[in-house]
């Protein structure tokens, strides 16, 4: 099972600008946890300190991944316990898709056969024969996942996820988001998703975070933000696919 993750008076401020303000809050290991939030709420920064990419920021408080202080481990061992999948995908174009699934293999002296590149591809749902292919050959969707398999590659004990989805349309969002689940059951992650999406946050979650001005503003699971019981800033967002799911029903009707 992933560790348990732990920011203790975690702060991040880029110049004048404080992008996370003081946070105290422990991810259960292997668990599901959502970060919710408007732009510049402070969600992805809190996402990037556990893998030290918050780089130019000042840091003060620290980050604690199971017994260990992430701030005191060389940031290479660290980043091997860590699956990072991000909205932009950043697949390497003059490789094929094999070679983007086994880089982070590679970079530590080890190989990653054919049958185990066609097994990781299989559990993103793609067929072995993609292997083969290069990132332009690919549709969002498929690449995202090729993202996916590498981030697994590693063989993490956390997968972090910054808004993996957000370029990708309805139904490939869903279906990926269901892919990632599974996946975390499967393999017992801790798994840490930021989204703009409410509704994604709570399907895919067993608890939900809102963030608002680099501070936690409310902490529930998706039961209690469903029945209005996260709080106002919580119930804004809920608000949002609640009436979008009202306004679909009156259509029928």
């Amino acid at each position: 099972m992933g560790p348990e993750i732990r920011f203790e008076k975690l702060s991040r401020c880029f110049g004048a600008v404080i992008a996370v303000d003081s946070v105290d809050l422990t991810i259960g290991a292997g668990s599901f946890v959502a970060l919710v939030g408007e732009s510049g709420s402070g969600k992805s920064t809190l996402l990037r300190a556990i893998n030290r990419l918050d780089e130019g920021a000042t840091r003060k408080g620290r980050v604690t991944i199971g017994a260990e202080d992430a701030g005191d481990a060389p940031v290479t061992a660290l980043r091997r316990r860590i699956g990072y999948v991000f909205q932009s995908i950043g697949l390497f174009p003059h490789m094929n898709v094999a070679a983007n699934v086994a880089i982070g293999r590679r970079a530590r002296g080890e190989l990653l056969d054919e049958t185990e590149v066609a097994t990781l591809l299989g559990q993103v749902g793609l067929p072995a024969r993609f292997a083969v292919r290069m990132p332009r050959e690919l549709s969002g969707g498929q690449a995202q996942r090729v993202g996916i398999a590498r981030a697994l590659a590693i063989e993490p004990e956390i997968l972090l996820l910054d808004e993996p989805f957000a370029a990708l349309d309805p139904v490939t969002r869903d279906a990926l988001g269901k892919t990632l689940r599974a996946l975390h059951e499967a393999r017992g992650l801790t798994t840490i998703l930021v989204t703009h999406d409410m509704a994604e946050a709570m399907l895919l979650a067993d608890r939900v975070i809102v963030m608002a001005a680099g501070r936690i503003v409310a902490d529930a699971t998706p039961a209690d933000m469903a029945a209005g019981r996260g709080g106002a800033e919580a119930e804004s967002l809920v608000a949002v696919p609640r009436e979008q799911t009202r306004r679909i029903a009156e259509l029928g009707e």
